[in-house]
């Protein structure tokens, strides 16, 4: 579980435990520059995971569409870059607004703002020798990630400024309170000790809740399930479905916050997960259809990355193998149920990402090595805790989502107009053409 820094009034900055340095002290002093380096490399490999998500997404869609949905994942690098740094930061890790219920929703503090008070303190504490600095930047690479994977859900019919404002709102209002939640230390789950080590939670439940909700609030693609419509580029969703498991490494073992042996087991338990997942997949789909797609291979390297993204840093490498088995049989069940169902959820953001963060989350209970069980906790009571946050979540990400994607439909228009889809969103919307090649898709 993430260790989580607070700035508390006077610009001290406090952890749940060991002593603070004051501002101004020596930058260099203190520094672990082990631990340090290791995670700017961990801040380097989660952006990363953005223009990986974007190769995956874009080979998906059809040719028409495939910058438009590329541009949805970096422009959420371009917007939660600016919002994490002027007001994200401050609301995820700042104290309780107030007291009560309505106090813990989020965090505050004004001298966060703009990240300046964390501008000149050399480390977070004795327990957490890095730059804060370099937290509050790891920290926003899950907040830029989290809506850029909301866009598949809706890939091929939205508009572009529509997408821009709402993933805007999204983190103000959905990411931020859950982030503090879970990993600021007055958070109440944090609290709780509700485990969710790298973001199943924060990260894909609630971007796979949300996609959900949108994608049954916008409607269907057009011409859907009638017509077909192919994937323009198979290769390139492999090559980022493989980006995406490098950065991984960065997402998972760098929640350590350390460069030690809850790194190394948060990398291994990455890694088996992966691939365990994308083995299930491809026994799957033989069972099933008598042969492997490079398609359902892909799914399920994604599917065990996500389920192991709550549990990688607690449990050991065996379950770690389960956990990918099974994510792969629950996302393959939940997309064709989507296919029964009829709803166009385009690249399967709930499928994927809701459906294994809600597996991970909920069943690393039952593999939770003896050490990272919480003191005098019995495997039962832990489940009770993770299911509580998963319904939490759940609860609150589709209140609110709704809320937002009313608000935005009807004050700017959600979906993109009849000819503006059927032509394409590269060209309808940012005049451009993703191939120099007819589209007769």
């Amino acid at each position: 579980m993430k260790t989580s820094p607070k700035l508390v009034t006077g610009g001290a900055l406090l952890l749940t435990a060991g002593p603070c340095m004051a501002i101004g002290a020596d930058p260099s002093s203190g520094i672990d520059t082990g631990a340090t380096a290791w995670m700017l490399a961990s801040t380097t490999l989660v952006l990363l995971m953005v223009p990986g998500l974007a190769m995956f997404y874009g080979g998906l869609v059809r040719t028409k569409n495939v910058l438009g949905t590329m541009m949805h994942c970096y422009a959420a690098m371009a917007v939660i870059g600016v919002l994490w740094a002027v007001c994200g930061y401050a609301m995820a890790f700042g104290p309780n607004i107030g007291t009560g219920w309505l106090g813990m929703w989020c965090g505050w503090d004004s001298s966060l703002l703009f990240l300046s008070a964390l501008d000149s303190q050399a480390i977070i504490d004795a327990e957490n020798p890095i730059p804060p600095l370099v937290f509050a930047m790891f920290q926003g690479k899950f907040a830029i990630i989290a809506p850029a994977l909301i866009a598949g859900a809706v890939a091929e019919r939205i508009r572009f400024r529509a997408y821009c404002v709402f993933i805007a709102l999204w983190v103000i209002f959905v990411y931020n309170p859950l982030c503090h939640w879970v990993w600021a230390s007055d958070g109440w789950l944090y609290r709780m000790e509700a485990i969710d080590f790298a973001g199943g939670t924060v990260v894909h439940i609630s971007a796979g809740i949300t996609g959900l909700i949108a994608a049954l609030y916008v409607g269907s693609r057009r011409g859907y399930p009638q017509s077909a419509m192919h994937a323009n580029n198979m290769v390139m969703t492999l090559i980022g479905v493989g980006l995406l498991w490098v950065g991984w490494f960065g997402f998972n073992a760098g929640s350590s916050l350390q460069s030690g042996l809850k790194t190394a087991q948060a990398l291994t338990a990455t890694q088996i997960a992966a691939a365990a997942g994308a083995l299930g997949w491809i026994i799957i789909e033989a069972m099933h259809l008598r042969k492997s797609t490079s398609l359902g291979l892909a799914s399920g390297i994604l599917a065990g990355l996500v389920v192991i993204t709550p549990a990688a840093g607690v449990v050991q490498p065996a379950g770690a193998i389960i956990l990918g088995f099974i994510a792969s049989a629950c996302c393959y069940m939940a997309i064709n149920l989507k296919n029964k169902l009829g709803y166009d959820d385009t690249l399967d953001v709930f499928g994927i990402h809701g459906v294994a963060g809600i597996a991970g989350a909920i069943l690393l209970s039952f593999f939770i090595r003896h050490g990272d069980m919480p003191q005098a906790r019995t495997i039962v009571q832990q489940l009770g805790v993770q299911v509580l946050s998963v319904t939490v979540t759940i609860i609150y990400t589709t209140a609110v989502s709704i809320v937002l994607l009313v608000l935005v439909n009807k004050t700017m228009g959600f979906r993109i107009a009849e000819t503006g889809e059927m032509a394409g969103l590269d060209h309808s919307l940012h005049g451009e053409h993703g191939y120099g090649l007819l589209d007769l898709n």
